[in-house]
């Protein structure tokens, strides 16, 4: 381990500590939108996939639900949280092809900017994935060596 990382694991500025905090909050907030939405429209969530082309669309939404609950968690405790924004990174890259991809900018240009959109969420999810949750207001729960 170099003497940077050493050093950035044991002094944290509070600008730093509050910008972690801010990003666990945004990221957070955006699954627990995400996962309300699913809540209150379960068939519209299935729809969707269905009309994605997927099969079994209602078991699919509820795994989905399912899944942003436990990033929500992940993102607000700190707990797991390498593995979860890279899990989350994957989900999102997922979705971006999934719903926004190619296929859909003939029809609808504006898909376009939601597949972009997509990338600048999962560039933010690969880069907490690398730092971590940070030290306030985490559990640090997860992959051996990451304390």
């Amino acid at each position: 381990m170099s003497s940077q990382t050493t050093q950035s694991q044991t002094a944290q500025s509070p600008w730093q500590t509050a910008a972690l905090l801010v990003a666990r909050l945004i990221f957070a907030a955006v699954f627990l939108m995400a996962v309300t939405f699913k809540f209150m429209g379960m068939g519209d969530t299935a729809g969707y996939i269905a009309a994605a082309g997927f099969p079994f669309p209602l078991f699919l939404a509820w795994c989905a639900a399912l899944l942003e609950v436990a990033l929500v968690l992940c993102f607000l405790t700190g707990a797991f949280f390498t593995p979860a924004a890279l899990v989350a990174a994957a989900y999102v890259l997922f979705l971006g092809f999934s719903f926004h991809g190619p296929s859909h900018w003939v029809a609808n240009q504006a898909e376009f900017g939601f597949f972009v959109d997509h990338f600048s969420f999962l560039a933010g999810l690969l880069f907490a994935a690398v730092h971590g949750p940070g030290r306030v207001l985490s559990l640090n729960l997860g992959w051996p060596g990451r304390a």
